[in-house]
């Protein structure tokens, strides 16, 4: 579930460097819509200018490792000295996000930095074997992979619920067999209804507040997923999207996507089946550094003639 291969280096392998930094710098960069077919094109995204900017300047310094990259350094999650941070649009998430990258995912080929990057307050990301402590939590968090015992999106709510009357409160927990005189009294919010307070209250235990993803090549996965302590958690598939990224691993489905996309995909789905909300683009520029790449990567390609 991640970017497998650098933006240019296998476009560079299979026509040289030099041909495709002149088919670059040659052509100006178009934008997602005007390639056909192009899921991206509706993305309300904020403005991409600093990134084509950055592209005609080249790599530059990360201002905390000093190390060369291009657009942003993916070890330390902040925009180059050529990019600057108020120029990158921030996303703030209604939940938030653990990554567990594989170890052997390389950092300058995974998209997950994209999310660090874009949702920095949201987002935390982990090299397996580091993985955070679950257990206690397993009714409000969720691990977005594909399974024979994944759900769907708008499922989850029944499913949490079910995995807070089995996990949170055993039988044998004084809590369940206290009548219901000696319960807590709940005090009503103010500029709250009686109602709404008990209603929030009996909903909060199976109320959805984290979500993981895990990083790395779909070849690589089996080690953390089957780690005990990602066990019992609840799965879930996101089987009615498709990839755009341009290195698609082969033999998969088109449906097994790449991080940023799956915890795009993730969260317009929340959105509008948890959350009962329309979706107007709020998420839309986690895909702001993956858009920017896909019409690079779309630009080579014409350019060299594969389209």
């Amino acid at each position: 579930m991640s970017l497998n291969s650098s933006t240019l280096s296998n476009e560079e392998n299979s026509q040289g460097p030099k041909r495709t930094t002149e088919c670059l710098e040659s052509l100006e960069l178009q934008t997602p819509s005007s390639f056909p077919d192009n899921p991206l094109q509706q993305l309300q995204l904020a403005s991409q200018e600093v990134l084509e900017k950055a592209k005609k300047s080249g790599r530059s310094k990360c201002p905390r490792c000093s190390s060369s990259r291009m657009f942003y350094c993916y070890t330390c999650f902040v925009p180059v000295e050529t990019v600057p941070i108020k120029e990158i649009p921030t996303v703030k998430l209604p939940l938030k996000i653990d990554i567990i990258k594989h170890p052997n995912e390389t950092d300058g080929k995974s998209t997950a930095v994209h999310a660090k990057l874009l949702a920095p307050d949201d987002v935390t990301i982990y090299t397996y074997p580091c993985i955070p402590e679950y257990e206690g939590k397993r009714h409000e968090i969720a691990l977005v992979f594909p399974g024979p015992d994944s759900v769907s999106v708008k499922d989850i709510a029944f499913h949490l619920q079910k995995h807070t009357k089995k996990g949170v409160y055993g039988r044998d927990d004084d809590r369940c067999r206290e009548p219901p005189l000696k319960q807590a009294k709940i005090e009503p919010k103010e500029g709250k209804h009686p109602d709404e307070c008990i209603s929030s209250s009996r909903s909060e235990g199976s109320q959805l507040k984290k979500i993981i993803f895990i990083d790395s090549t779909w070849n690589q996965t089996n080690k953390i997923i089957t780690d005990e302590r990602l066990q019992g958690l609840l799965q879930v598939e996101l089987k009615t999207r498709k990839t755009c990224f341009w290195r698609h691993q082969k033999g998969k489905p088109d449906t097994y996507l790449s991080t940023i996309e799956a915890i795009y995909y993730f969260l317009v789905d929340y959105h509008q089946e948890i959350l009962k909300e329309n979706y107007n683009g709020q998420y839309d520029n986690l895909l702001f550094f993956f858009s920017f790449m896909y019409t690079l990567i779309k630009n080579a390609k014409c350019c060299a003639g594969k389209e």
